[in-house]
């Protein structure tokens, strides 16, 4: 049994679904580990990780509007340390995920055909999110 762990530093733009899936094929080939389990950790409260669809644009557009719906930015929240989309990003993040783990067959995440691994960014801003990667197996 090995393990490997990485940690990959990706920038946002801004609100919205960022897709890293190649980075991580990349890293996870590069290990030589065959069979095995990954695990992604996003450092942050204000963003969060995603597995989702990867081949239409309408899927991730849906999914930000409807996260929208759920988080409004408002002036009513308390914490609006970092302005209005602070808080609501921290309850996006919350009702996402901050972890995924991916199982590795012959070398390389078992992700579906149309699936993709994502940066779900709260803010409206640009920010540059640690994602820490782990990999076990043989």
């Amino acid at each position: 049994m090995r393990q490997q762990s990485t940690e990959l530093s990706i920038r946002t733009p801004g609100q919205g679904l960022h897709e890293f899936t190649r980075e991580v094929v990349a890293w996870v080939t590069d290990t030589g580990i065959a069979e095995g389990l990954l695990t992604l950790f996003i450092r942050h409260t204000s963003a969060s990780l995603l597995i989702q669809e990867n081949a239409a644009p309408a899927a991730r557009r849906d999914l930000e509007r409807w996260i929208a719906r759920i988080a409004p930015e408002s002036r009513d929240y308390e914490h609006d340390d970092e302005g209005p989309d602070d808080m609501p990003a921290h309850l996006r993040s919350a009702v996402t995920a901050t972890s995924l783990t991916i199982p590795v067959r012959d070398g390389r995440p078992a992700l579906g055909t149309w699936q993709g691994i994502y940066i779900f960014e709260h803010r409206r801003s640009a920010h540059r999110r640690q994602v820490a990667l782990h990999l076990i197996g043989e």
